[in-house]
Formats: structure tokens, C-alpha cells, sequence
């Protein structure tokens, strides 16, 4: 019903700036909201930042002041600029929606994710 496909993750030196992109396709009407999460070798996967329908952002606390999730409601994309890139933000970025199913239900959706790799 919803496919993400993620685009713009790469390799880059510490320092440097990427952008994610996550063209979303299929059935939103019911998408509540989308954001990135991020999954390193041997750490659990975790939020990194949200958006919500109204537009209303979370970040998580170790990229605060360094990214920005963002949308273009007009083309169903949403991005994550991410500045000042440090090592250990390298990481397989997921990009996630979920759908409202019923009250307090909720139907996620991910991206295949693409992998950000931060030199030093």
C-alpha cells in the first residue's frame, strides 16, 4: 500500500554534509507521519528524526543542531539534511512511515535503506 525508497547516502569525510531523500508512493492519505531511523553494526536501530503530518519534527539527542528533517508535501518526499557529519553517524539510514489503522493502531513502513559512511 506504501513504498519508500531512499536515496543519497554515500560516503563522505567527517565534517562533511549528505542529504537523504525518501520519495514515498501508493496510498498516503492515511500516513501519519515519516521519519529516519538509523541501525550501526552491533547497536539496535534507533530514531533519529520525525516528522509528523502537521509538521511538527523529534530529533534524536546526538543530532540535534546537525539535522534537519524536512518535506515536500508536493512531490511526497521527505529529507534529512545532515551537517557536520561525524563518524559515528555512519549507519544504514531507514527511512519509516506509518499509517493510521485505528485508534492508537499504526501499520509501519520502510524503506530498504541506504548506508551512510562517515570517514575520519
Amino acid at each position: 500500500q506504501v513504498q519508500l525508497v531512499e536515496s543519497g547516502g554515500g560516503l563522505v569525510q567527517a565534517g562533511g554534509s549528505l542529504r537523504l531523500s525518501c520519495a514515498a508512493s501508493g496510498n498516503l492519505f492515511s500516513i501519519n507521519d515519516m521519519g529516519w531511523h538509523r541501525q550501526a553494526p552491533g547497536k539496535q536501530r534507533e530514531l533519529v528524526a520525525a516528522i509528523s503530518r502537521g509538521g511538527s519534527t523529534n530529533y534524536a539527542d546526538s543530532v540535534k543542531g546537525r539535522f534537519t528533517i524536512s518535506r515536500d508535501s508536493a512531490k511526497n518526499t521527505v529529507y534529512l539534511q545532515m551537517n557536520n557529519l561525524k563518524p559515528e553517524d555512519t549507519a544504514v539510514y531507514y527511512c519509516k512511515a506509518r499509517e493510521v489503522v485505528g485508534l492508537g493502531s499504526y501499520r509501519v513502513y520502510w524503506g530498504q535503506g541506504t548506508q551512510v559512511t562517515v570517514s575520519s
